[in-house]
């Protein structure tokens, strides 16, 4: 069969790491083994209920059977906008600092190609999500890593950025809730990076996929919160980890009016908004009771005490769990990020993500979802001291 070369943008692109493990795992599966997927972070609980219902009696609606407005629908921006005020107290413009987006990865790679030329840097935390690299080299841009290390509580310290790298930098991607390492970031820090946007030119992007998963009483702090946020950037926020609507593909960005006409400038050629039901569902998901949230929230912290205690009364050593539903483990001596990994699945049938798929500084890490139930996880503390046991 004739194969047809690819253009220079595709093959830029990284192998896709999650794809990557999805196969790995589903490929051991098919041999018949018994396994525990703690690999991944799909929400594991059902959208509510009275979301699902508002997109059953929207879908029956006929306006919603045409083409949508490119730009989405007015009721979901200012939903959008109501739902910023009341949790962030944060006054956004529905009409000049908000765009819908068909899923947070979408606007993510989109922004690289938004506003990198082929030399410009974008800078991305390390280790952090592996999307942001496949905007960047669409982009045929070039990343500057940022390690995000222990010692620093898991922040990137800017003193390290030397000069001739911050000139270059056009791009920052932030993340906090934290994935993979589930760390917080504080006003302080925030404050510094606006000040560091602002003498730089540097258009920041946080990812505020996490936002409602915060543990202990600690609210996650969105970017937008912090005196000048909106002048050097924008946030990302999704209905996936919040509302367990991923397969849904809802997710809005919000902050500086600049960056958010260039988001639906590019969306007008890629695409023509989202059925008008999902956006009526996710309206009604952002402006009816949270308490659903809550509940959520309390789960993910009752699966983190659990499964976090039991790690460490094994002897296994983990990070502060402060948001996001992760645990970033690290391995024990003698394994690498990969080895640890792959010894797990084929030993007791546990599959976890391997820290250096996140960046190198992610290597000597292992990260774990928290999206089975207590049983599952119960299941795995037993298979991890199985694994210790048998070393």
């Amino acid at each position: 069969m004739k194969r047809f070369s690819q253009s220079n943008t595709i093959q830029r692109l990284p192998d896709q790491f999650f794809a990557e493990l999805v196969k790995k795992l589903n490929h051991y599966q098919k041999k018949g083994h018994d396994t525990v997927n703690l690999g991944q972070g799909n929400p594991d609980q059902p959208t509510p209920d009275h979301i699902v219902h508002s997109l059953q009696t929207a879908a029956e609606k006929p306006v919603y059977h045409k083409y949508p407005p490119f730009q989405g629908f007015d009721f979901l921006k200012e939903a959008v906008a109501t739902y910023y005020k009341r949790h962030y107290n944060v006054e956004l413009d529905p009409g000049s600092e908000i765009a819908i987006m068909p899923g947070s990865k979408t606007g993510l790679v989109e922004l690289s190609q938004c506003f990198l030329d082929p030399g410009d840097i974008a800078l991305v935390p390390d280790p952090g999500y592996p999307d942001y690299w496949s905007g960047v080299a669409l982009a045929g841009g070039e990343m500057n890593s940022m390690p995000l290390r222990e010692e620093n509580d898991f922040l990137p310290d800017y003193g390290e950025l030397d000069k001739e790298t911050l000139e270059k930098s056009k791009l920052m991607f932030l993340n906090y809730p934290n994935n993979p390492t589930a760390a917080l970031a504080n006003q302080q820090f925030f404050e510094e990076t606006i000040e560091l946007a602002e003498e730089n030119d540097i258009c920041v992007v946080h990812d505020f996929a996490y936002g409602a998963i915060g543990y202990d009483g600690e609210k996650p702090l969105s970017f937008m919160q912090v005196p000048g946020a909106k002048n050097v950037g924008v946030e990302i926020y999704t209905m996936s980890k919040t509302y367990n609507m991923a397969g849904w593909r809802v997710a809005f960005a919000v902050g500086n009016p600049s960056v958010i006409e260039a988001l639906e400038k590019i969306q007008d050629h890629y695409f023509c908004s989202l059925f008008g039901g999902l956006q009526e569902a996710s309206a009604t998901a952002l402006l009816d009771s949270q308490e659903c949230v809550e509940e959520l929230t309390a789960t993910y912290e009752k699966r983190r005490n659990v499964f976090v205690g039991g790690l460490e009364k094994l002897g296994y050593e983990v990070m502060p769990c402060k948001g996001s539903f992760f645990v970033w483990m690290k391995t024990p001596e003698g394994y690498s990020s990969q080895t640890f990994a792959d010894e797990l699945l084929e030993k007791v049938g546990l599959f976890v993500a391997p820290g250096v798929g996140f960046g190198t500084y992610g290597e000597g890490y292992v990260r774990i979802g928290l999206n089975n139930s207590e049983d599952t996880l119960k299941d795995a503390l037993q298979r991890f001291d199985k694994f210790k046991n048998n070393e």
